[in-house]
C-alpha cells in the first residue's frame, strides 16, 4: 500500500488529473473534503486553479485554511499546487483588489512583469542545492500556466534566526522577471507549476515527494 494522500476538493483545482498523476506513482489517493480524512493523511495536497480570492474563499467555505495550519503546526506534509502555493503567501492582489492568503510565508503574489500573460508552456526551473523535490529533475522543463506568482521570498534570511533553523529552499523560474517557481519548508512544499501535467519530470516529483512522506 502507497502513502495515503488526501487531495483537498473545494471547487477549485485540477483535481482529477492530480489524482491521476499521484496515482499513477503509486499513492493511495482521496479526493475529498473532509477535514478528519485531511488531516490523518500521510500527505495532503492542495491543488488551485482560477483566482486567488476565489481559491481563499473556496478552502475558507470547506475550512481548509485551518486543516493546513493544523497539518504544518504538527510537522504533517503539505503540497500546494498553483494557486495552491499561492494561497500559501500573506496575499494576492489582483485587478487591484488584495485578498488574504493563509500566510505562511511573508509576501503578496501579483501580476508578473511580462510582455505576455499569462506565462503559458514549459519552462526551466533554478532549483537550489539540496532540493528534495527536483532531486534527480534540475535540468528538467515544467509545465506552466499562470498570470500571477510570488516574485519575492524572504523567509528564512533571518541572520539572527537560530543556527539549528533550515532555510526554506526556493526553486525560481523566469517570465520577464525571476518568480517563485517552488518551495521547500519543512513540511509545506508548493509547486506554481503543474507536476499533474509535466509529464515524466512531474511524475519524478511527485514520487520525490511521495518519498519524503515516509
Amino acid at each position: 500500500m502507497g502513502a495515503r494522500v488526501v487531495v483537498l476538493d473545494y471547487g477549485f483545482g485540477n483535481v482529477r488529473s492530480a489524482v491521476r498523476a499521484l496515482e499513477r506513482v503509486g499513492a493511495d489517493v482521496t479526493l475529498t473534503a473532509d477535514r478528519t480524512a485531511a488531516q490523518e493523511a500521510d500527505g495532503l495536497v492542495v491543488p488551485g486553479v482560477g483566482a486567488f480570492a476565489a481559491c481563499m474563499a473556496g478552502l475558507k467555505a470547506v475550512r481548509g485554511h485551518e486543516v493546513v495550519g493544523r497539518r504544518l503546526a504538527g510537522n504533517r506534509p503539505v503540497l500546494g499546487i498553483c494557486v495552491g502555493m499561492q494561497v500559501m503567501f500573506d496575499a494576492g492582489v489582483e485587478h487591484g483588489e488584495r485578498a488574504e492568503g493563509i500566510g505562511e510565508w511573508p509576501g503578496v503574489v501579483e501580476r508578473l512583469d511580462a510582455p505576455v500573460v499569462p506565462h503559458m508552456g514549459w519552462s526551466p526551473v533554478e532549483a537550489p542545492e539540496g532540493s528534495t523535490l527536483f532531486e534527480g529533475i534540475a535540468d528538467e522543463r515544467f509545465y506552466f500556466v499562470h498570470s500571477y506568482a510570488a516574485q519575492t521570498f524572504t523567509k528564512g534570511y533571518d541572520e539572527n534566526a537560530l543556527g539549528t533553523f533550515r532555510p526554506p529552499r526556493v526553486t525560481w523560474a523566469e517570465h520577464g522577471g525571476r518568480f517563485v517557481a517552488a518551495v521547500e519548508d519543512g513540511p509545506l512544499s508548493a509547486t506554481q507549476f503543474h507536476p499533474e501535467k509535466s509529464g515524466d519530470a512531474g511524475s519524478h516529483l511527485l514520487d520525490n515527494w511521495l518519498r519524503s512522506l515516509a
